[in-house]
C-alpha cells in the first residue's frame, strides 16, 4: 500500500503550476507512440516535440502511452501540441487525484486508479490518467507495467474489433484492463481472508491481529479507488461524452456491470474483515478466561492449605499437636484430602 501523498509544497502556489506529487520514482520518461488504422500500424518510441506534432498530424487513431510524469518538459511539451488545458497537466503530476471524468470541449479527462501488486505481495495503486479526443488518446502513468500490453499486441495483430473502433473503443479496452486487474485484487484479497480465517480459528498471535488491520486498510484503500469509478462509468455509458459513440456504450455498460460487482464484493470483504477482529478478539478473551479459570483454581485449591500451613506456622509452645509424635503426617494427609476434595468437587461443576 502507498503511503499517505502529501500536498503541502503546493500550498500557495496557482492553479495550473506543475509539481509533482506522489511517490518519488527512479524511472525516466518512457513515451511510446502508436498509430494505427485498418491497414497499418506504427509502434516505436517518440521523445521530442516534433513526434509530438508529427502524430498529431497523423492519419487514423494515435495513441500516445506516457510512462512516468515525474519531468515537467515532456509533459508541457505534450500540452502544447495537443492544446491541453493547464489544470489537465496539474492533475496528471497530482497523483492524490480522486477517479473522475472532466469533459473540456475537445478532448475528454479522466482519471482513475490502477491495481497491482510489489515483490513483497502487498497492493500498489497507481495514477492512470487518460485524454480522449477525435482522433488520438494520450494515457500517462506513474511507472512502467504490462497491464497494456494484451491491448498493444491486439493493435498489432489487427485482433478483434480494436483496429477498426475509433478512440472511444480504445478508451473502453483500456479501462477494461483496469478493471480486470481489480478482480485479479479481489480474488487476492480473499485468498488472504481465507488464510486468515484458518489462523485466528487455530492459533491467534498478535501478528495476527497485525495482519487483520492491514487487510482492513486494503479494503478501505480498494474502496476509495473503485467507488468513484463507478460516477465515471456512469457518465460515459450514460453518453455525456460525445466522444463515446451508441456503440461503445453497450462495451461502457459492461464495464459498469464489473465495476457494481466490484463494490459488492469489497462490502462483502469488509464485512468478513471485519469478523475476522471480532473473532480475534473472542478468541483471545476466551484463552484469558481460560487462564484466569486455572489460575483462580489453583489459588482456591492453596487458600485452605495455606491456612492449615499458617495454623501450625505459629510459634506458640503449647499446640496439642506440637508433641505428638504422627502430627506431621497428619497434617500433610489432612492437606493432600482437601486438595484433593477441592479438585473433585471442581470436576463434579465442570470448572476444570
Amino acid at each position: 500500500m502507498s503511503k499517505h501523498i502529501k500536498r503541502s509544497k503546493k500550498a500557495g502556489l496557482p492553479p495550473g503550476t506543475l509539481v509533482h506529487i506522489g511517490e518519488k520514482r527512479s524511472e525516466k520518461n518512457r513515451i511510446r507512440l502508436i498509430n494505427y488504422d485498418d491497414t497499418n500500424c506504427i509502434d516505436k518510441e517518440i521523445g521530442t516535440i516534433a513526434d509530438y506534432c508529427a502524430a498529431k498530424t497523423a492519419t487514423g487513431i494515435t495513441w500516445i502511452n506516457m510512462e512516468g510524469i515525474q519531468q515537467t518538459e515532456p509533459l508541457l511539451q505534450i500540452g502544447d501540441c495537443f492544446k491541453l488545458h493547464p489544470l489537465v497537466l496539474e492533475d496528471v503530476m497530482n497523483t492524490d487525484q480522486r477517479p473522475k471524468m472532466e469533459d473540456f470541449g475537445d478532448y475528454v479527462f479522466i482519471v482513475l486508479k490502477m491495481l497491482s501488486f510489489d515483490q513483497q505481495g502487498g497492493i500498489v495503486a497507481e495514477q492512470l490518467s487518460l485524454v480522449v479526443g477525435q482522433d488520438f488518446l494520450l494515457s500517462f502513468r506513474e511507472r512502467e507495467s504490462d497491464i497494456f500490453n494484451p491491448i498493444i499486441e491486439r493493435i498489432r495483430n489487427a485482433k478483434g474489433l480494436i483496429r477498426k473502433g475509433g478512440t472511444d473503443y480504445l478508451a473502453h479496452a483500456l479501462l477494461d484492463a483496469v478493471v480486470d486487474q481489480y478482480f485479479v485484487t479481489l480474488e487476492k484479497v480473499e485468498e488472504d481472508i481465507d488464510q486468515l480465517e484458518e489462523e485466528v480459528s487455530a492459533d491467534a498471535t498478535p501478528k495476527t491481529l497485525q495482519k487483520i488491520h492491514k487487510l482492513r486498510r486494503e479494503l478501505i484503500f480498494l474502496r476509495k479507488a473503485v467507488l468513484p469509478f463507478r460516477s465515471v462509468i456512469s457518465s460515459l455509458e450514460r453518453g455525456e461524452s460525445p466522444f463515446f459513440k451508441q456503440a461503445s456504450r453497450v462495451y461502457l455498460r459492461d464495464i459498469y456491470d464489473h465495476t457494481i460487482h466490484i463494490i459488492d464484493s469489497l462490502e462483502t470483504l469488509r464485512d468478513l474483515a471485519t469478523g475476522l477482529l471480532d473473532i480475534y478478539l473472542s478468541s483471545v478473551s476466551n484463552r484469558m478466561n481460560s487462564v484466569m479459570r486455572v489460575l483462580t483454581v489453583i489459588a482456591t485449591i492453596f487458600m485452605p492449605l495455606t491456612f492449615l500451613a499458617g495454623l501450625y506456622g505459629m510459634n506458640f509452645k503449647y499446640m496439642p499437636e506440637l508433641e505428638w509424635r504422627w502430627g506431621y503426617p497428619a497434617v500433610l494427609l489432612l492437606m493432600a484430602t482437601v486438595g484433593v476434595s477441592m479438585q473433585l468437587y471442581f470436576r463434579k461443576k465442570k470448572w476444570l
